[in-house]
């Protein structure tokens, strides 16, 4: 399935399981989404299984979501507490769409949980209380953890419901199977660039490495590689890891750079993010030092898992200029990372947006795209490590193992079984979306965003570029008032920085936002831009073009720009 006829189905409001293989665009997919349902003015609630990809989506776990908190058990007392808990019990009946990324790593237990307490606080007997529930996720990536109670007479009943012991994944959930998602199988591959490389994963991930598959992963054993040629390695466990970072760091001569993270809101949320940022709370820097940026760039300039080496400091600012595996150099400047519920901040976190990288854990790594890896599978201890550890690799060349171990390259027999039935499904849902008639299509979209709450724009497709040119304001309008800065909102919208500061310009001219929603547009940027405030009331502020000579070009057109709005408040 493509990415076009998976958003087309997520459209009419159908519960779905969105899977494929590393680089086949999900996370593309469920961003596109989320803009389209924040433009049509509605909120969804944006969760993840883990703290680290909670933090890569700009959410919060679904632990934290529900009210579970670490809970593996869930009993009578517990759910009266959480209908007590007003704003979970807000959080939840104000919702209408509920994400989950990463699902391969939620247990069948805490799944059902997740219902459980939907049902309860929503009060409705429909699946999840009736919310559309998208499922994010590859069950090949890494399983979940599963812990067994010692007083089970104290639960409902969660979990292995079925009395099968490996019922650990959530598809194995007799929730799962009550909720029937649409699966949406996307085909496209838009992350490796090597047909071989691309060949073998396919071949690792429908269990059928052949012998010449095996003979080009034989083919990229090495020895351990001295200072591995700038190359980061990926281990299985995070103590190897730590050692050769610190390790690395301390034979660098030079001054040490600290970056120390910046925190604001919900303390609670404030520390969910920093266990799942994967840039550190202090980070250590020095010159020579191996890097990896732990965000994508909302230019486009780095994406999350690029590697380089620290060339050097900005001479005004002393943020950290790394220059890449490509030669580029970029100047790495402090960035965001937030929890967000129905358009608003509820905490955020501010650092560099790097760690180091001479070697990284295989589970941090997942979601990542590197140019190059160093891995030790020797001992790899859970079914896909392997396969996530290897995938995240863009070509063969660029993949070096020094170890190696049968289990590396097994992936969960169970998942095998399953993923061609959601293969199966996926060629079903499609079949059936193309045989609607294109307004039955749209007419479930409509109603849709009416029984949302949301605000449908009317139009037939002939209208469509006529109408366009008025609603691009109202769009951007929606998307500032819900608390997003600028980057977030041309991201979102895949328009230019530069654009959306126009829009916001023609927005305040008419009074259709106010000074606080500008200065939400600028949280994070409030230091530089009470310094540009402060030479506009020495210089004037008529003219950019002196303000930024003023700077000697340190700030940028556009921020000079945003201050000047909230300026004339």
């Amino acid at each position: 399935m493509t990415q076009d006829e998976a958003f087309t189905i997520l459209k009419t409001g159908a519960n779905v399981f969105l899977t494929g293989e590393p680089g086949s665009g999900k996370t593309y997919l469920v961003n596109q989404y989320v803009a389209w349902l924040r433009g049509h003015g509605i909120a969804p609630a944006i969760t993840a299984s883990t703290g680290i990809a909670a933090t890569h989506i700009g959410g919060m776990t679904i632990h934290s979501w529900i009210g579970i908190g670490i809970k593996t058990e869930l009993t009578k007392e517990d759910l009266r507490r959480i209908k007590d808990n007003r704003r979970v019990v807000k959080r939840i009946t104000n919702s209408h769409v509920l994400i989950i990324d990463e699902i391969s790593m939620l247990s069948a237990r805490t799944f059902a949980m997740v219902d459980a307490v939907c049902h309860a606080v929503r009060g409705s007997q429909k699946p999840f209380g009736g919310l559309q529930i998208v499922l994010v996720g590859d069950f090949f990536q890494l399983p979940p953890v599963v812990r067994h109670d010692d007083e089970p007479d104290a639960r409902l009943g969660f979990g292995n419901e079925s009395g099968n012991e490996n019922a650990q994944f959530a598809y194995a959930s007799p929730t799962w199977t009550t909720l029937d998602p649409t699966v949406c199988y996307l085909s496209e591959q838009h992350r490796q660039e090597d047909a071989v490389f691309l060949e073998i994963l396919s071949a690792f991930r429908a269990g059928v490495l052949s012998e010449p598959h095996v003979k080009y992963l034989s083919e990229r054993r090495v020895q351990i590689m001295p200072e591995h040629d700038g190359i980061t390695r990926l281990f299985s466990h995070n103590a190897d890891v730590h050692r050769l970072n610190e390790c690395e760091l301390a034979k660098l001569s030079g001054e040490t750079h600290v970056f120390d993270m910046e925190g604001r809101g919900n303390q609670k949320f404030v520390e969910q993010l920093k266990r799942g940022c994967l840039s550190p709370e202090t980070l250590d820097l020095k010159i020579g030092a191996k890097v990896m940026f732990t965000k994508n760039s909302m230019e486009g300039k780095f994406v999350n898992g690029t590697t380089g080496t620290v060339a050097g400091f900005h001479k005004h600012d002393g943020f950290p200029i790394v220059e890449t595996l490509t030669g580029k150099r970029i100047t790495a400047e402090p960035t965001d990372w937030s929890v967000e519920h129905e358009f608003k901040v509820l905490a955020s976190i501010r650092q560099i947006p790097l760690r180091l990288a001479w070697a990284i854990t295989v589970h941090k790594s997942q979601g990542m795209s590197l140019d190059a890896a160093v891995i030790d599978l020797a001992q790899a201890f859970e079914y896909g490590q392997g396969y996530v550890a290897i995938s995240r690799v863009r070509t063969l060349a660029g993949l070096h193992l020094t170890g190696l171990n049968d289990r590396a390259l097994q992936v969960h027999p169970d998942i095998l079984a399953k993923d061609a039935d959601f293969r199966t499904q996926s060629a079903e849902a499609m079949e059936k979306f193309h045989n609607m008639e294109i307004h039955g299509v749209n007419r479930a979209q409509e109603t849709f965003i009416v029984n949302c709450g949301g605000s449908i724009e009317i139009s037939t497709a002939p209208h469509v570029a006529a109408i366009s040119k008025p609603n691009t304001y109202a769009e951007t309008r929606v998307l500032a008032k819900s608390g997003k800065t600028v980057k977030e909102i041309a991201a979102a919208r895949t328009l230019t920085e530069g654009t959306i500061i126009s829009h916001l310009e023609k927005l305040r001219l008419r009074g259709e936002l106010s000074s606080d929603d500008v200065a939400n547009l600028v949280i994070g940027q409030e230091t530089a831009i009470e310094k540009i405030h402060v030479a506009m009331k020495s210089i004037g502020a008529g003219s950019m073009k002196p303000i930024f000579e003023y700077f000697e070009g340190r700030i940028s057109y556009d921020l000079i720009r945003l201050a000047r709005l909230l300026f004339e408040k």
